[in-house]
């Protein structure tokens, strides 16, 4: 795929699997709007690239990101209020980020590094699947800032949690290891820091040979589930048509084994 340059990520394709870094280390890759206007130009050019077969996002540095960078966004004749016209394009970037990675054909793959917090953290809801280093702590607090969620965290994080843990994570605006993250269902892996670059291109590699377009089907049958009951969703799967021309290869490889 052809790179573009970008200021506040960075973005390396190799084999079929593309990475963006969030690149503002020296503020924890807080989301600006300029970071999240160029993580949504990257991840749509990902999306209809056919060469891209797994996308991983990760930080740079000690962290996954901060959240909203509520500094970025404030005007600079009223401390304290935010930019209305910056907001609501940042707001408007940040759910079409989310749309496009649960839509995509591809699988997007979140390698959290470090902290992850607000913001981040409903953006990480949106990825497939969810890796972190056993340093890595999420959290929301939107609470703590005086801040009601507009990226999805309010309905996402009770589907993936369970109510109880929602409302005590939004409600104490404290955060949780690693390991609770895991335990709880955030997120699928915990592995050793050191370990986490090594065990996320492992995955990927290991997801990379199986069917693209049997993979984009599931992807689509398990989004559409999510969003309707059992019963609608095994009808939805039943009905369901796709067109897979790689299944010959697919069951080629599997004669040989």
């Amino acid at each position: 795929m052809r790179l573009m340059n970008y200021h506040d990520i960075y973005v390396q394709a190799n084999d079929g699997i593309v990475t963006i870094t969030l690149n503002r280390p020296q503020v924890m890759n807080a989301l600006s709007p300029r970071l999240i206007a160029e993580l949504r130009a990257a991840i749509e050019q990902i999306a209809q690239d056919p060469t891209a077969r797994v996308l991983i996002v990760t930080g740079a540095g000690k962290a996954f990101s901060a959240g909203a960078d509520l500094k970025a966004l404030a005007t600079t004749a009223s401390a304290g209020r935010f930019d209305p016209a910056l907001a609501a394009q940042m707001e408007q970037d940040g759910k079409q980020i989310i749309h496009t990675l649960q839509t995509m054909p591809k699988v997007a793959i979140a390698m959290v590094n470090g902290a992850c917090f607000t913001g981040a953290l409903e953006l990480l809801m949106a990825f497939d699947l969810m890796i972190a280093a056993d340093t890595a702590q999420f959290g929301d607090t939107h609470c703590k800032w005086g801040l009601v969620p507009r990226w999805g965290m309010s309905q996402r994080l009770p589907h993936l949690v369970g109510i109880l843990k929602a409302r005590e994570m939004s409600y104490t605006a404290q955060a949780i290891d690693a390991a609770e993250a895991q335990r709880i269902g955030l997120i699928n892996r915990v592995v050793p820091a050191e370990k986490l670059v090594e065990e996320t291109y492992a995955w990927a590699a290991v997801i990379k040979q199986n069917s693209a377009q049997a993979i984009a089907a599931m992807k689509q049958l398990y989004e559409a589930g999510m969003h309707t009951t059992l019963r609608e969703g095994l009808n939805i799967e039943e009905k369901a048509q796709f067109a897979i021309h790689d299944s010959a290869e697919q069951l080629k490889n599997f004669s040989k084994k």
